[in-house]
């Protein structure tokens, strides 16, 4: 149970920021903005969660890091 309250949270940072990508569809810099801060968001709850199941390592850090810098690279790309 404990696990699912931390995938509920990363949940609601990607549906948060589903719902303002749609509301702000007119705004691209806002858009860029918010995809920056979701992978920001990600990367954040990634350290925490494996910080808190005690096995946080550096490679779980680069792993978390270049899957949002390619995520954030894919969408830009595609909003530019």
């Amino acid at each position: 149970m404990r696990k699912f309250s931390h995938y509920l949270v990363l949940f609601g940072l990607f549906a948060i920021a589903i719902v303002g990508f749609s509301i702000f569809s007119w705004d691209k810099n806002f858009q860029i903005a918010l995809i920056i801060a979701l992978a920001v968001s990600y990367v954040t709850w990634g350290i925490v969660h494996h910080f808190l199941h005690d096995d946080l390592y550096f490679e779980v850090v680069v792993e978390y890091v270049g899957i949002a810098l390619l995520g954030t690279i894919i969408i830009i790309s595609l909003l530019l």
